[in-house]
């Protein structure tokens, strides 16, 4: 799997965004803007940057709600600031095991840095084509963002929470010549 030149399939690469026990909303490939480049060697990642704008209100991708009682509309002020943008400024390995990605992420016209940890997942791989799934996972804190949500603060019985997990799966894949 050591290769050189990593292409991103943005039809495979989505955005979750989690509130405690419930998922709130999926995005589907409703990436605007998606650049993102890794380098792996031997098998392991060493670098990853990491870009990508998301507009909820995009009308190609698919923003499933999986909480009849949560909607991220109802936590993202989606009439004024549609966008959610992720800018990394560096990468940290480590070890094998545990990366870090660092940047910029603006939510509700508001900017914070934020560290996520990266890692890579083998998919794929045959004679022509090898597959990675870059998986970003990281909490944010909810007021930092003003992610307040419209509904009461209890949902299926369980309490949402200061905290939302935000996951990122970006697909990569690379050809043999």
């Amino acid at each position: 799997m050591t290769t050189a030149e990593w292409n991103l399939n943005t039809n495979q690469s989505d955005f979750m965004i989690r509130a405690r026990n419930s998922i709130v909303a999926f995005l589907d490939t409703s990436f605007n803007n998606l650049s993102s480049t890794i380098n792996i060697v031997n098998n392991q990642l060493t670098d990853a940057n990491v870009e990508f704008v998301l507009d909820v209100n995009k009308k190609e991708g698919k923003l499933e709600h999986i909480d009849s009682h949560l909607n991220l509309k109802d936590f993202i002020n989606s009439n004024d600031y549609p966008l959610v943008t992720f800018k990394s400024i560096s990468f940290e390995k480590i070890n094998n095991d545990i990366n870090f990605v660092k940047g910029n992420l603006t939510i509700n016209n508001i900017t914070k840095v934020v560290e996520l940890d990266t890692k890579i997942v083998p998919l794929d791989s045959d004679v022509k084509s090898s597959k990675v799934l870059l998986e970003i996972v990281g909490e944010i804190n909810r007021h930092d963002f003003e992610l307040y949500s419209n509904t009461a603060t209890i949902s299926n019985g369980l309490m949402i929470g200061s905290n939302i997990n935000i996951m990122a799966n970006l697909e990569f894949e690379s050809k043999s010549n």
